[in-house]
């Protein structure tokens, strides 16, 4: 019987693949770019008005006082609720509306969203429009079937995901939207390559070190003290001793592509002396601040007080061992590596529909960024949470990102099989 339910379904969405093509296109018209977040407002009531027509229930959520949100750049989240007035448990999908700078090197136009031999270009297409269009025509094919489903399917658009998601899923974590009573599974359709089931991400740790000088004039740099000599002395310490440290740490997580499997520092950027953008040339000053902006990704075998204490430790040695060194260090963010058991039942139930559609076992990995598993679960305390979806995880944040057709219909199949199950548990 399930299986001609499914069979049913499955149809469904095939005969839907033009509607997903339509959706996935007009999601990533939409240029939502964070920073500074552009056209949440827009996105977020084209989603609600759609999922309104499918009898959902629409609720849009803004995240007051959250970072960057303004009159300007209002930060949106919309909660598209389906209740089928039978007792069960509920379902969730949830994906971020937010994407990331374009950046050069485009053939195409980067919000054209162009279809291509069985391709979508454009930004967000892999991460994570696809998905999101995805989620909503598998919810759509399930409430259509007239199958008697119990329980409740819920479909999310959250913002600021790339900047962190504190005015997105963050924010509703805290307001109880994904709280125990509320919600029991959730699908986070993120580009982890569609035969592949993610468990969870590392943490991260992101931090500004600003380093101090005496401002002089520059044709008498005795006179004052270098802020970008003394910054450059860190980057040597690091070069010396944390990254080989690093290097030699390995994590039991399956974390892909393999280089993720170590600790890792990315210095984002280095900014030190005159604000650049003058037309003119800059003055002749001795630079008296220079700063530096460090991600630091880390495993869950390590722990967040020692990752800063190395860190420090080297700031410290240097402001013994360096004349004038002084220094000044900021969290910026703190994420603590998240992993769902792979007896879970969202787990379980993924990877028993990606071997009935796709016809192969599943990979089990983890993520080599986080995405808004963290606040599921360590503030909604949610712990039955995956992602999975379709698109290529190497795309996301490339020019000519691109999502392909037949990974939305297959990860649709996927996602709507899962949600069936969950709910008639």
């Amino acid at each position: 019987m399930s299986e001609q339910i499914l069979s049913g379904v499955f149809e469904e969405i095939e005969k839907q693949e033009k509607s997903l093509v339509r959706l996935c296109q007009d999601l990533i018209r939409f240029p939502t770019i964070n920073p500074p977040g552009n056209d949440y407002q827009a996105i977020v009531e084209y989603i609600g008005n759609r999922l309104k027509n499918r009898g959902f229930s629409i609720e849009y959520v803004r995240a007051y006082g959250a970072p960057g949100d303004s009159a300007d750049y209002p930060r949106y989240n919309v909660i598209a609720r389906y209740e089928t007035g039978r007792h069960g448990p509920c379902v969730h999908f949830n994906s971020h509306i937010d994407v990331v700078e374009t950046g050069d090197g485009w053939t195409k136009d980067p919000f054209a969203a162009e279809l291509i031999d069985g391709k979508i270009y454009g930004r967000g297409a892999c991460d994570m429009k696809g998905g999101l269009a995805a989620s909503i025509i598998a919810a759509e094919a399930l409430i259509s079937s007239d199958i008697e489903l119990k329980g409740a399917i819920e479909i999310s658009g959250t913002a600021d995901e790339e900047s962190g998601g504190l005015g997105g899923v963050a924010y509703l974590a805290e307001k109880g939207y994904f709280s125990k009573d509320r919600v029991d599974h959730v699908i986070i359709p993120e580009p982890l390559n569609v035969d592949r089931v993610c468990l969870g991400h590392r943490g991260v740790w992101w931090a500004e070190i600003e380093t101090h000088g005496r401002i002089a004039h520059g044709s008498m740099p005795f006179l004052g003290d270098c802020a970008v000599r003394h910054m450059g002395a860190v980057v040597a310490e690091f070069e010396d001793k944390l990254y080989p440290a690093m290097a030699a740490r390995f994590t039991e997580m399956p974390v892909v592509p393999e280089g993720a499997k170590q600790s890792t520092l990315n210095i984002n950027s280095i900014h030190g002396g005159q604000e650049e953008g003058s037309d003119g040339l800059p003055s002749p000053c001795v630079p008296d601040s220079c700063r530096m902006i460090i991600d630091r990704r880390f495993l869950v075998e390590e722990d967040l007080k020692e990752v800063k204490g190395e860190v420090t430790t080297i700031l410290n040695g240097l402001k013994t061992s360096r004349e004038g060194f002084k220094y000044e260090i900021r969290d910026m963010l703190e994420v603590i590596p998240s992993m769902t058991d792979i007896n879970s039942p969202v787990v379980q139930e993924t990877a028993n529909a990606i071997k009935d559609v796709l016809g192969k076992d599943p990979d089990f990995i983890c993520s080599p960024g986080t995405y808004d598993q963290k606040h599921i679960d360590r503030i909604g305390n949610l712990k039955d949470c995956i992602a999975y979806g379709p698109g290529i995880l190497e795309l996301a944040h490339q020019p000519d990102e691109y999502v392909e057709v037949d990974d939305m219909v297959n990860s649709a199949k996927v996602m709507a099989q899962a949600a069936y199950n969950l709910l008639m548990k």
